[in-house]
């Protein structure tokens, strides 16, 4: 069976995507499968000049807004690269955004598409305060839901929560799959240590989404009750300037490291003791995956895929979104009594390796992949009944 892989960002960008696909292709190909990788280039822009046309709406009457008209004009430009760049027919073809996914079924209509939706644009822009929710933008993205629903032949989200999301989207979520990401245990080397002084560490994209500054008000809170700690900060972004002035202005500056953006930081989070991320939400939250894998307590917030992580007291710490007291009092708990973080860190590690392994990923898309290809050589009866009939 030939697969094509195609992810909308290349492999090397920061992401769970962009870490997780490329594994997942050498596991398959090391196992007999023919599967490649496609993604756009950051340098092709504005390449694209082909018509779009939606089933479900008409985009046009959203054009001219600057986020809609560069989001059509980047579906042209995967377009134009995909007619430029893929020179085979594929058995099947798993796109990881929904631009990849709409793009592959227009130019290969006849083989089956699946796509595996890993987080919700729309989203992120509200939290991020670039749009307003129902404003002109959201209409148009949320729209997308249903275009892809009839366009692509299986979706496939990575957490019940998420899937919940996207059902307020389409006609029948019950045609919609659940497969939470997986990881290669091989890229994790979990170390025993003891630091003097607690080390919390966090991995994100310095925006808004994140809620970062819930995090330094509540490390600022932690320190004005006397407990020592250093706050790692892993990532780059718009918001990291920002950032920097709250730490000063909460008093925390001395105690908290701003790395930038780091290729591979599960070869860094095992030497410290909690991972901490006060997000506002996550479709699934692969960096809490990530750090129980490499044996760190996690502390998060109670939205989204992050809450089907973590089971608050057992394997981890949960947190209202925005609540800096309740954080600065969760962060307190593990950094007062080592055992109990321990305890925390151990059973994440456990939960980790039984259920984001890359092996049951790739179990379940076997499953996936196979269904098509075993419909496509071996008609149903219904089909066979249509195929009949047109001859």
């Amino acid at each position: 069976m030939n697969i094509l892989q195609a992810l909308f960002f290349p492999p090397e960008q920061p992401g769970g995507v962009s870490s997780m696909v490329p594994y997942i292709l050498d596991r398959f190909n090391k196992k007999g499968w023919e599967m490649e990788l496609f993604s756009l280039p950051k340098r092709i822009r504005n390449k694209g000049t082909e018509e779009v046309e939606f089933v479900t709406f008409d985009w046009r009457k959203y054009a001219g807004n600057p986020i809609v008209d560069k989001y059509i004009q980047t579906y042209k430009d995967y377009v134009w690269w995909t007619k430029l760049r893929v020179t085979k027919k594929y058995d099947i073809i798993h796109a990881h955004h929904p631009i990849a996914a709409m793009a592959m079924k227009q130019i290969y209509p006849e083989t089956p598409v699946i796509l595996t939706i890993h987080s919700s644009f729309e989203r992120e822009l509200v939290l991020n305060g670039r749009i307003k929710e129902n404003g002109v933008e959201h209409q148009f993205l949320t729209q997308i839901y249903e275009e892809l629903e009839t366009k692509v032949d299986q979706i496939i989200t990575v957490s019940n929560s998420f899937k919940q999301y996207i059902s307020e989207y389409v006609q029948d979520s019950e045609r919609i799959g659940v497969i939470p990401n997986g990881f290669d245990e091989k890229r994790f080397r979990p170390i025993s240590h003891e630091n003097a002084v607690t080390q919390f560490i966090t991995v994100c994209r310095l925006v808004p989404a994140k809620g970062l500054d819930t995090l330094l008000i509540a490390c600022g809170e932690l320190k004005k009750r006397g407990h020592p700690f250093v706050l790692h900060i892993i990532g780059d972004g718009p918001s990291r300037e920002e950032l920097e002035k709250l730490a000063i202005q909460h008093n925390i500056y001395e105690d908290t490291i701003f790395y930038g953006y780091m290729l591979h930081p599960e070869e860094f989070m095992p030497f410290f003791d909690v991972f901490v991320l006060p997000s506002r939400a996550e479709a699934f939250g692969s960096v809490f995956a990530e750090a129980a894998l490499c044996w760190l307590a996690l502390i998060g917030t109670d939205v989204g895929g992050i809450a089907e992580q973590i089971e608050h007291g057992h394997n981890g710490l949960l947190v209202p979104v925005g609540d800096a007291m309740a954080l600065s009092h969760a962060l307190e708990k593990v950094v007062i009594d080592p055992t109990f973080r321990y305890n925390l860190a151990r059973t994440a590690w456990e939960k980790a390796k039984k259920t984001y392994s890359l092996n049951r990923v790739l179990r379940q898309l076997k499953s996936v992949y196979e269904s098509y290809h075993i419909v496509e050589q071996y008609p149903t009866a219904e089909k066979k009944e249509d195929q009949n009939e047109n001859s």
